[in-house]
């Protein structure tokens, strides 16, 4: 059942890398928000809506992950984002606006829930935070649109590449060596789900890239040692990086 969440101060646990909007609104902002919100809690599989379903909610991710995933027309599941704690889902169009994809929390995650109406009364109240959601949403639209220049201009080689260096900006740990921990046990399966793979095709590119010391796998987590090659097999501008904001799940 859902609850109140009473102690809207309280932040959410933090992601290494995360780049959420609770890192774009200022504290008050986000008071503002979490007070008028219902919480709930989902177990680790659960959807929160399905892909076709009537939109018009707020989402905030306060812990756990949920991925987006869309289903193609051979049922064939391909994930669009990833989302940590501090992240949104706001897809709030007209009443005949329908979810373009499905979300499906990945960890036991606490998930707050804004009706549209109720977020209207917010914006009344704090006109400030609608800009702020305003810049959220962009921000999202231009990650998915660089991802999928990605995945259709890079081949696949440069779209796995590209996803392994978004998986480092959000959920990665530098070590002092300088290489990169990523701190989400991924199969090469959910690896290729997320730039239309198969999981063989994964599992080559990551033996050669393995061999060439540009990743590794420790503990059933990667590693990243090379990202400067990553970034030449995804076409990254050495010069111009894009922004952590940009260049994440």
């Amino acid at each position: 059942m859902a609850k109140s969440f009473m102690n809207a101060a309280e932040p959410a646990a933090r992601e290494p890398g995360g780049n959420g909007f609770d890192r774009m609104a200022s504290p008050e902002q986000m008071q503002a928000l979490l007070r008028a919100m219902q919480f709930r809690t989902y177990p680790k599989g659960a959807r929160l809506f399905w892909e076709g379903e009537p939109a018009g909610k707020l989402y905030y991710i306060r812990s756990g992950r949920v991925k987006l995933i869309h289903t193609t027309s051979d049922g064939k599941d391909l994930i669009v984002s990833v989302l940590n704690p501090g992240d949104l889902i706001a897809e709030l169009g007209g009443l005949s606006a329908r979810h373009g994809t499905s979300a499906e929390v990945v960890r036991a995650a606490e998930i707050g829930i804004l009706d549209k109406e109720t977020l209207a009364g917010v914006f009344v109240e704090h006109p400030d935070l609608a800009v702020k959601l305003m810049d959220w949403v962009s921000l999202s639209q231009r990650a998915i649109q660089a991802k999928l220049k990605d995945l259709l201009l890079r081949g696949k080689a440069g779209a796995l590449a590209s996803i392994l260096i978004r998986l480092a900006n959000s959920c990665g740990v530098t070590e002092a060596d300088g290489s990169v921990r990523i701190e989400w046990k991924l199969t090469n399966g959910e690896l290729g789900d997320m730039i239309g793979a198969t999981r063989e095709s994964v599992n080559r590119m990551l033996g050669d890239w393995k061999a060439e010391g540009i990743v590794d796998v420790v503990d059933g987590k990667l590693r990243i040692l090379q990202i400067d090659k990553l970034r030449a097999f995804s076409g990254c501008p050495v010069d111009n990086l894009c922004p952590a904001e940009i260049c994440r799940l």
